[in-house]
């Protein structure tokens, strides 16, 4: 997560935990200085977020696993039982454990948290207009309610959770025919993965259904498409460090 924020709000900013990077870096961007709250959330992208839903069920079924599905989940070096439940797949359930997951009543020191206590940049305009990456495209493209051929596009958070209700019933058996764009080795997991990511975006970052995010797979720059990927934003850093 990356806004700018006010100066006064940088000024106030809490110091981060031990061993983490400040939650403040100040860049400059042609010729104006500005003031950037950012926050790494270990162990909450995506594939890491799938080890950590999975953890809480430990060696019993899953309810974000499709109807149908017996098999495992490797994360590193550990590997996590992922096996659906006697019902299938349940939305509601599932994001019972996606926010038990994301440690969203976990104690705030400070004034505003996101989730597991950390600071949220204090809000404002800057997290008001969110450009959205990576797997949020994916997901979303793969699970039918945006063309992957669009470098970007605005939805809201409840489509995440129209397309996470729709992928939780579907049968493992069946979501290849229904999916078909989807990786055979992401199939058994779609259903947790649009559960987690609604629930990342409502109650992990505060965000309310129906306000408009813009994803984003590819900015313009001049006539060419670049990958709206981490490399970009490194080059954009080192640039910024050039008075």
């Amino acid at each position: 997560m990356a806004y700018a924020i006010a100066e006064s709000d940088a000024a106030n900013a809490p110091r981060a935990s031990e061993g983490e990077d400040t939650y403040v870096k100040e860049m400059y961007l042609k010729g104006t200085k500005y003031y950037l709250y950012v926050h790494s959330y270990l162990h909450y992208g995506l594939l890491a977020a799938r080890a950590e839903i999975l953890k809480i069920s430990e060696d019993s079924s899953n309810p974000c696993i499709l109807a149908g599905y017996h098999g495992s989940y490797k994360y590193g070096v550990v590997e996590y039982k992922a096996s659906s439940s006697p019902a299938g797949a349940s939305m509601e359930e599932c994001r019972r454990l996606a926010f038990n997951a994301l440690k969203i009543n976990q104690t705030c020191t400070h004034m505003k948290c996101t989730f597991g206590g950390v600071w949220n940049g204090g809000g404002g305009d800057g997290q008001k207009h969110l450009f959205v990456a990576s797997f949020f495209f994916d997901r979303a493209a793969e699970a039918n309610f945006v063309k992957a051929s669009d470098p970007v596009v605005k939805v809201q958070p409840h489509n995440f959770a129209e397309a996470a209700k729709h992928a939780c019933e579907t049968k493992f058996s069946d979501a290849k025919a229904v999916y078909e764009h989807v990786e055979d080795n992401n199939l058994p997991y779609l259903c947790m993965d649009l559960v987690y990511q609604y629930t990342l975006l409502v109650d992990g970052f505060g965000l309310e259904p129906y306000q408009d995010i813009t994803l984003v797979k590819k900015v313009k720059y001049g006539n060419n498409l670049v990958e709206a990927a981490w490399p970009l934003g490194s080059a954009i850093e080192a640039i910024s460090s050039l008075k």
